[in-house]
């Protein structure tokens, strides 16, 4: 919380002396960006080498972990599969969602191309491929190709193969090759962990050099920005009550009174793992046996991440809109199964890593720029809340719902060693 509010800190300032100086001294302003915009570069740069390894190693450590989860017994394969389904309807969601909040609540035009100018990147669609150019791009005649060439759909195909192959072989290969990517993951995270230490100067430098493109504008398309991410992070809150209510079968007034002490925990942390014990008793309260509540809650915080697919999606399908960029229907699947397979691989980390490390794979997929995620990181403090209310929501009521259909025999089987 601490490290976002200086991130924050560090893009308001430099975004006030970006226009201050252009205020008094347009030339000065514009001469000073040759030697303030390539210190944010540098870092964006930085930021940008972390993410094929990061891709390689989380796919594969996510799916080799919910494989080694749906093992553990009924239990647990019945709330793998519930978590499945549930991210998937949530990034369904925000695929009609967003763009309908976005015509529903425009950015003016002069707002829209200070904030584009100011970010940088393509302003007019490239050619759409065609169909079959999607179907053959799917398969890389060379993974390393793929990978030097940060072609990340082929190599999303790839390692998904590799790692379901990896769930195959015997226990010991299984984890030999696990640990060696769970290393390599751990070791880029702490890498990324390095990098944005130096966010608020890679942000200043960014905020500045915005600013003085695009004036006061850019505070005005970072606001609708927040405005429309955090309007899909209500959404899926709803959603999540809908299905508690709808799915799960339980009345809301009583689900909500069993979740307001989690709820309070959830807002004033921004935490799921520190809202664990809060969920346990709101699952308790709610009639799910302890026994069962022990063993689908911890799982659901590992793996199940309600609002990640939706609100992932709607950062890069705004950078989509913003830069006008067309997206394909097949674009938008790619973009959907990617945005899962990052919601199912990301850890427990503070929000500005898992930002970085779950929606520039998903942008790079769907052809989007992801350098604007170097200034958006700095917002993301505020839809961050409605990320960690949505989670918690879905986590207990997904419990409920795994643990209603399984009989007690199967849980005591999942909580065997």
């Amino acid at each position: 919380m601490k490290s976002a509010w200086i991130i924050l800190s560090a893009l308001i300032a430099g975004m006030l002396l970006g226009i201050g100086v252009e205020a008094v001294s347009p030339d000065a302003a514009q001469a000073s960006l040759p030697f303030v915009e390539p210190f944010g570069t540098l870092w964006l740069n930085a930021l940008k080498m972390t993410i094929i390894p990061l891709i390689v190693a989380l796919l594969i450590t996510g799916i080799t972990a919910t494989a080694d989860a749906a093992r553990a017994g009924a239990l647990a394969a019945r709330s793998v599969a519930i978590f499945l389904v549930a991210i998937f309807l949530s990034g369904l969601m925000s695929l009609i969602m967003t763009p309908t909040l976005l015509r529903l609540f425009p950015l003016s035009a002069s707002a829209a191309d200070a904030l584009r100018n100011g970010l940088g990147g393509p302003t007019e669609a490239g050619a759409s491929p065609t169909f079959s150019d999607f179907l053959l791009s799917l398969i890389p005649t060379n993974p390393i190709a793929a990978a030097a060439e940060t072609a990340v759909l082929p190599l999303i195909v790839f390692t998904t193969i590799f790692a379901f192959a990896i769930t195959r072989v015997g226990p010991e290969q299984r984890a030999t090759l696990s640990g060696f990517f769970k290393a390599l993951g751990d070791t880029m995270l702490i890498v990324i962990g390095w990098v944005l230490a130096l966010a608020p100067f890679g942000v200043f430098a960014l905020g500045y050099a915005l600013a003085v493109k695009a004036g006061f504008a850019a505070f005005g398309g970072l606001l609708h920005y927040v405005l429309i991410v955090s309007g899909i992070g209500v959404c899926v809150v709803i959603l999540g009550l809908l299905l508690a209510w709808l799915v799960v079968g339980i009345p809301l007034p009583r689900f909500v009174r069993a979740m307001v002490p989690t709820l309070a925990v959830a807002i004033s942390t921004q935490s799921s793992l520190a809202s664990l014990p809060a969920m346990l008793g709101a699952a308790t309260t709610l009639g799910v046996d302890a026994k069962k509540a022990d063993i689908v809650l911890p799982l659901a915080v590992a793996l199940f991440r309600f609002t990640s697919t939706a609100m992932n999606l709607a950062v890069v399908v705004y950078i989509a809109w913003l830069f006008g960029l067309e997206l394909t229907p097949w674009e938008m699947a790619v973009g959907l199964a990617v945005a899962m397979a990052a919601a199912l691989s990301s850890v427990s980390l503070p929000g500005s890593i898992s930002f970085v490390t779950s929606i520039a794979p998903i942008a790079v997929s769907m052809g989007v720029p992801v350098a604007p995620l170097g200034l958006l990181v700095a917002v993301e403090t505020f839809p961050d809340i409605f990320r960690t209310i949505g989670n918690v929501v879905a986590d207990v009521a997904v419990t409920k719902y795994a643990a209603d259909g399984v009989e007690d025999e199967a849980a005591q089987e999942g909580s065997a060693p």
